[in-house]
């Protein structure tokens, strides 16, 4: 199983067409960014590849379409991480954890010692190390954020679609939480597509970012080979009146800074 397709997707809600014909395709061993506007799509494409949403036309994991396939066996594909983690009842931090290991296990099938250790570990590179025993409720929506992608990194999938989950992270988890979901991809060649509201964590965490108007992609970038100014005009198309300049940290770390040029651009 190697790489992703999405090929010709159209889906809405009531009626309303929001995606329109959009395709894009992603290496394995890549994240992949999705940018664009309030109302462009980008919640609407994740819900429709985990087979949430119906939709027309075709996603494809690998040599495995995704459209038909029972509920168990797409989870064992693919994790979806949403704005909002669905997590309603009483329950430790470590037992959420432990839900990611469900497709593996059987009916009545309780999570092994081994699986604890695993989930502990992950809960620990997510940046909730001491917190295992903790009511998930109790935590900050930023902790539940990260508590979530830590349950991710336990599953079996191959792909990875996060919903904006940046959100609800202060400047420093929000950098963590790229750096956790590389090293997962980095692991077996896997993939993560996520939804992003800061462009700027886009432009240099990300291998590649898709960018979407009205449910069409109108480009993709590559922030690590790309030209600046091909760039800026993909990314005026999106955010209005922009520009991007490089700098470097104290390390010598080259980074995307995008600045907004006018009042338009807000």
């Amino acid at each position: 199983m190697s790489g992703f397709r999405v090929t010709d997707l159209c889906a809405g809600y009531g009626g309303r067409r929001v995606l329109d014909g959009l395709s894009f395709s992603m290496e394995a061993g890549r994240v992949m960014g999705v940018l664009g506007a309030n109302g462009s799509g980008k919640t609407t494409l994740l819900r429709s590849i985990c087979g949430i949403l119906r939709h027309g036309g075709e996603c494809t994991l690998g040599d495995v379409r995704l459209e038909g396939l029972n509920a168990r066996r797409l989870s064992q594909l693919c994790s979806y991480i949403p704005q909002r983690s669905g997590v309603t009842i009483d329950i430790s931090a470590l037992d959420v954890v432990l839900m990611g290991f469900n497709p593996r296990l059987g009916l009545l099938e309780h999570p092994t010692a081994a699986m604890r250790q695993q989930a502990l570990a992950a809960l620990e590179r997510a940046g909730l190390g001491g917190m295992a025993e903790k009511n998930y409720q109790h935590l900050s929506e930023g902790q539940k954020q990260l508590c979530i992608l830590a349950r991710t990194l336990v599953t079996p999938g191959r792909l990875l679609l996060l919903d904006e989950p940046e959100s609800a992270l202060d400047f420093r988890f929000r950098y963590r939480m790229l750096d956790v979901i590389r090293q997962w991809v980095a692991q077996e060649k896997r993939m993560a597509l996520v939804a992003l509201h800061d462009p700027m964590l886009a432009l240099n965490d990300c291998d590649e970012l898709l960018l979407l108007r009205n449910g069409r992609s109108i480009g993709v970038l590559r922030p690590g080979s790309d030209p600046l100014d091909r760039m800026e005009k993909l990314l005026r198309e999106v955010y209005g009146s922009v520009s991007l300049h490089r700098c470097a940290d104290r390390t010598g770390r080259e980074h995307i800074i995008m600045l907004n040029e006018g009042a338009d651009g807000l």
